[in-house]
């Protein structure tokens, strides 16, 4: 689309770019391009216009576009697409309609904004423009489908470290897959996946990061924040992406030739919130307290019992929360 081609120009230029030079460059009038230059303003991009100068893309740091994208992904070799979208019901649902046109993968989808965006266990998860990053990964990898669930506990793994390359927080993981920073929740991971008898069809890993949310609703108050909130200032998010998927490509190909978590699980530890903390397993047949150890070789989570009996919890539908607070 023209309007995609001028914002690359713009966030290439770097300075002001006159709306000749664009007229020439993709052969189009210049009321094709102030149409295209209107329609980027409306998404939220702020475009200085001067006479005799032409057209300048102000704090492009903080914008998210396929060109910003692209040139993040320029030099890597694990991914094998990427699209952005300015609006969309949801990213997961992306990646299963891709799926169902036979995309191979690893294909990225980025959205601006999420209409219908939901967290684990169906809560929705608010996701405006400008405020956070909303992405899934379509994969389809070379595991027997008992195994997939581990990819949540690799996922948490690339989100926390990208966080900690890109901004400098010392984020950790809530088992099994929140990232919290200082004790509050700063993004969330869901993993869905299509099995076909013994084999994956396909993963889809969603993730969704607090960026530049500057409050958050009464009720989830004490146990959300974002990263604007814990560095004091805005955050770029395009970094943040590129961070998260290169920890990424660099933890799923440890876990895919071992076959297990074992070569991730002393990171996943020295990463673990709750290791070391009291915590109260919510778990379906009978509630119970104990302190979280660390965890197995398959990811579960071991809880040292009050009676002193180990207990391994996996993850699904139990729930684990701290005694005193979120983690």
């Amino acid at each position: 689309m023209l309007k995609d081609d001028i914002l690359k120009a713009l966030l290439d230029a770097g300075d002001y770019c006159s709306g000749q030079a664009l007229c020439e460059r993709f052969h189009v009038t210049r009321t094709a391009v102030w149409k295209a230059v209107a329609k980027l303003r409306d998404e939220g991009y702020t475009i200085e216009a001067r006479q005799n100068r032409g057209y300048l893309l102000r704090n492009t740091g903080y914008l998210l576009s396929q060109a910003s994208l692209d040139e993040a992904f320029g030099d890597q070799r694990f991914l094998k697409r990427w699209v952005f979208l300015q609006q969309t019901d949801s990213t997961n649902l992306e990646v299963k309609r891709a799926a169902g046109e036979g995309d191979a993968g690893p294909t990225l989808f980025v959205a601006e904004e999420q209409t219908a965006g939901r967290g684990r266990r169906g809560r929705s998860w608010s996701s405006p423009p400008g405020s956070g990053i909303w992405m899934s990964l379509l994969l389809r990898p070379k595991l027997r489908p008992e195994r997939a669930s581990m990819l949540t506990l690799v996922t948490a793994l690339a989100v926390t470290d990208g966080i900690r390359e890109a901004t400098g927080l010392e984020a950790a993981i809530k088992w099994p897959n929140d990232v919290v920073v200082r004790g509050k929740k700063v993004a969330g991971i869901l993993t869905e996946m299509s099995t076909d008898l013994d084999r994956i069809e396909f993963v889809v890993i969603g993730i969704g990061i607090n960026v530049n949310t500057g409050s958050f609703p009464e009720e989830i108050r004490e146990v959300a924040t974002s990263l604007a909130i814990e560095q004091g200032k805005e955050t770029a998010r395009t970094p943040i992406i590129a961070a998260v998927w290169k920890q990424f490509a660099h933890y799923e190909k440890l876990f895919e030739e071992n076959g297990s978590f074992a070569a991730l699980k002393e990171r996943y530890e020295a990463l673990l919130a709750n290791r070391g903390r009291e915590v109260r397993v919510l778990d379906p047949d009978g509630e119970y307290c104990g302190v979280a150890e660390g965890i197995t070789e398959s990811g579960e989570l071991l809880v040292r019992r009050e009676d002193q009996s180990l207990t391994a919890v996996r993850s699904g539908e139990v729930s684990v929360r701290g005694i005193y607070g979120y983690i």
